[in-house]
This record gives C-alpha cells, sequence and structure tokens, in this order.
C-alpha cells in the first residue's frame, strides 16, 4: 500500500494522527499501542469543518489534561552541553506568545524541563510496543537530536529536547509508525512541505519560520515558503514525514486509490484548510507489473547471527525484501547468497547498508520484472483480539493470510500457540466473507 500526504497547510503530529483515523484506522486500535506506552495517555476524536472541508480532529489527554495548540511540538534544543536555558517563545503556530512547560505531561506554566534524547530512547525500548514500532520511533527520534545538534554546534549525546521530548509528541510518532503499520502502508511519498511566514523565538533567539529545527529536518527535502502568518510545519511532523517518505513531488504518484483521510490541525486558517490529507491506494501499474533491482553478494567469512540484524536494517530502509540462499563457493567453501529487492531508487542506500554490515567486498545489482497481485488489509476479531489479515484476489477468487506481527504478539500476550490465533484470525476472515 502507498500513502501520499498532501501537505498544502503543512503537517504537524495530531494531523499525521487525524489522517491515519480518518483513511480507516479504527481508534481503539490506535489506542492500544499508545497503551504499550504506559503513560496514560487518551486519544480523543472529534469531527470538525476547515474551511469547508470535513476532516478528523486528534487530540492528547495526558491525566486529564487536553493538550492544547499552544502546548504543541515546538523544537528546541534548550540542553546543550549539559546548560538548559529558561526562555519563553513566541509561537507563531497558534498566534500567541505563552512559557512552554512539560513535565513528564505536562507542568504548571513557568516551569521549563528538558528531556534527553536517550532518556526517550530508554522509554521506548522499555514499553511493550512491537519491536518494529519501536525501531522506526527510535529512529524518527534520532534524526530530531541529528538535527538540533547540527543547528546548535554539539555532540548528539549533549542535545536535549524542550517539548519534542514531552509525551505528547511520542504519543504522535508512535501513533504515525503504528498507525501506518496497521493500514499496511509500506511506501510513503508527500508533496513538497509547506511552511509558514513570521517568526519564533527559540532557545537562543528570535528565528523566521521555519525554526532552524525544522530547517535542519528538511535538509534535501522540497519546501514551499507561503505567506500564511504561522508555523504550518513542526518540528515533530517534519521529524516523522521526511524519516519516513521515500519521496517527494507536486504530483501523487499513479496508484490505484483505496481511500482518503483528512486530519485537522487546532484551528482555522484564512484561505485554505488547515488540513493535512493522505491517499491511500496500490501501485497503478499495467497487469500488476513493476521493476525492481535486484542486489545480491556471496557470503562466506560471516557470523551468521549478524544476518538478522542486517534484515531489520535493509527492511526499515524499504527493501521489498530480503532473503539468504545457502551456495557452494570455491574451494568447496559453505556460504550464503544474500538477496535484497528494492525500487530503483534505493539501490545506492541498500548497497551501503550491505557493504557496512557484512563483510562482502562488492554487490551486483540487475534489474528485475515483477509481477504481483493487488493487496488489500482487513482487521478481524478473535477471541485472542484483532487481527490484520493481508487479502488479495486472482481470478475473481480471493485469498487472505493473516498477519505474522499480531499473530505472534497475541500469541505471547494470551500464553497460547501462535497456531492457534493463526487458525482462529483464518476462520474470522472467511466467515466475513460472503458466499456465492
Amino acid at each position: 500500500m502507498i500513502a501520499y500526504f498532501d501537505c498544502q497547510s503543512g503537517a504537524s503530529g495530531d494531523m499525521i494522527l487525524g489522517a491515519l483515523v480518518d483513511a480507516g484506522l479504527p481508534l481503539d486500535q490506535l489506542q492500544r499501542h499508545i497503551n504499550a506506552l504506559d503513560i496514560g495517555a487518551v486519544l480523543q476524536h472529534e469531527r470538525v469543518m476547515r474551511c469547508g472541508v470535513s476532516a478528523s480532529r486528534i487530540q492528547v489527554q495526558i491525566e486529564g489534561h487536553t493538550i492544547q495548540p499552544s502546548e504543541e511540538h515546538h523544537l528546541s534544543a534548550d540542553v546543550i552541553s549539559g546548560r538548559a536555558a529558561d526562555v519563553g517563545h513566541t509561537h507563531d503556530h497558534d498566534h500567541h506568545s505563552h512559557d512552554h512547560a512539560h513535565d513528564g505531561a505536562h507542568a504548571a506554566h513557568g516551569e521549563h524541563s528538558h528531556t534527553k534524547v536517550t532518556s526517550i530512547l530508554d522509554r521506548i525500548q522499555a514499553s511493550a510496543l512491537e519491536e518494529e514500532i519501536k525501531t522506526t520511533a527510535c529512529r524518527i527520534y534520532e534524526r530530531l537530536a541529528e538535527a538540533e545538534a547540527t543547528v546548535h554546534g554539539a555532540d548528539v549525546e549533549t542535545v536535549g529536547l524542550h517539548e519534542v521530548g514531552s509525551l505528547d509528541a511520542l504519543v504522535d510518532i508512535v501513533g504515525a509508525v503504528a498507525g501506518l503499520r496497521d493500514l499496511g502502508v509500506t511506501d510513503i511519498y508527500c508533496s513538497p512541505l509547506h511552511c509558514g511566514s513570521g517568526t519564533v523565538r527559540c532557545a537562543h533567539g528570535r528565528y523566521p519560520v521555519p525554526a532552524p529545527g525544522v530547517v535542519a529536518l528538511c535538509r534535501d527535502i522540497p519546501m514551499v515558503q507561503t505567506d500564511v502568518p504561522a508555523e504550518l510545519l513542526t518540528p515533530t511532523g517534519a521529524a516523522i514525514l521526511t524519516t519516513l517518505a521515500s519521496g517527494y513531488g507536486r504530483d501523487c504518484p499513479p496508484l490505484t486509490l483505496r481511500n482518503t483521510g483528512y486530519g485537522a490541525g487546532g484551528r482555522d486558517l484564512e484561505g485554505r484548510p488547515n488540513v493535512l490529507r493522505i491517499r491511500l491506494g496500490e501501485v497503478a501499474t499495467e497487469d500488476g507489473r513493476d521493476h525492481c533491482v535486484l542486489l545480491e553478494a556471496n557470503l562466506d567469512d560471516m557470523n551468521p547471527e549478524i544476518f538478522s540484524f542486517l534484515f531489520d536494517r535493509l527492511l526499515t530502509a524499504g527493501a521489498r525484501d530480503v532473503f539468504v540462499t545457502p551456495i557452494l563457493m570455491k574451494k568447496g567453501r559453505p556460504g550464503h547468497l544474500l538477496s535484497v529487492l528494492g525500487d530503483t531508487d534505493q539501490v545506492d542506500e541498500l548497497a551501503q547498508i550491505v557493504l557496512a554490515e557484512t563483510t562482502t567486498l562488492g554487490i551486483r545489482t540487475h534489474e528485475v520484472a515483477r509481477r504481483t497481485l493487488p493487496r488489500s488489509w482487513q482487521t478481524v476479531t478473535t477471541d485472542f483480539g484483532d487481527v490484520r489479515v493481508k487479502v488479495t484476489q486472482i481470478s475473481g477468487h480471493k485469498r487472505g493470510a493473516p498477519e505474522y506481527e499480531d499473530c505472534a504478539r497475541l500469541a505471547r500476550e494470551k500464553g497460547v500457540p501462535m497456531l492457534t490465533v493463526y487458525t482462529a484470525a483464518a476462520v474470522a476472515w472467511a466467515a466475513s466473507e460472503p458466499t456465492t
């Protein structure tokens, strides 16, 4: 499944969550992922109108306090080399001056708390989230730290995040990663990222919008400066999209549209709807044919334990498939043939990972043609919990395969064999299909 984000009114973490829910992600399913963080966060959903466009508005409530637009997602490294700055911010995101304050979920205005990136990463890793979600969420936070380190000329290890380290931003990032995964999204594309105008006061002075942290996150990314007097693109939104997107363009890639969602920002803008639109669909190719690149390397001198880590890195980077085949190499040595399938624009990135993480001295690449069946996702309810089922169709006949990660998670939680969960999901899906 492809996701394309229309960012004509910028993007923020809560707008991304709203778009996902509006596109069909069940709110209770998203809430279960947030519950795995164990921070007492509750998602609130309402339908709102933005310049005549109906959209989903998601707000985060933590310990009974609903995060307001004036408290959201402004990036500022106030802790550099252990030194904290206590300054107020003029936040053009909602046209109000205020002091940001967070101690966990929030604190009394006027106080400032600062969170080291390492403590956020530790919190994510210690949670009950699935490993795939943990890995991607941590990667987003690491990019936030790198951006701030670049702005302030500091080491990543010394950077502390003001507000992006707060729990509401943690909910946005984890929710976005988990929600996209649950919708079956494998490739993400964006329009150019639109930002507003005016100024914003950061930890060390007043800067024009976009703020320095956002600029650092958007390096090599197409951006459009608008005359809207607001901070349209927040650091959280920029971090999520620039980390996950594999391409940018004014036009959506050719796709067979399956669903659309609109996520609302916290206020109305003059002359444009304050919404982030997501379009979901399958690659639109003739007879399901497309072209990929196959990267190969022969390995006979590497510890096999490395393969698990290598697979995770390659798949996280966007590889379509990774597999290993036992082979017999020269001089009768047993070895492995590593095969990595990726898009044509991913060759350099995937090759760099293979060269860095394995003992190979070279990689072969050649283009291959694929013919694929259309795929969609359907969630079914079993006695053990909800399971996603990948559904495809050929010659008018459907078939479904329960998602491994969902079955494995429920098997661990319920203390039952995974095959039991898998069978229950398969039966539930078959029962949901109309008989012919």
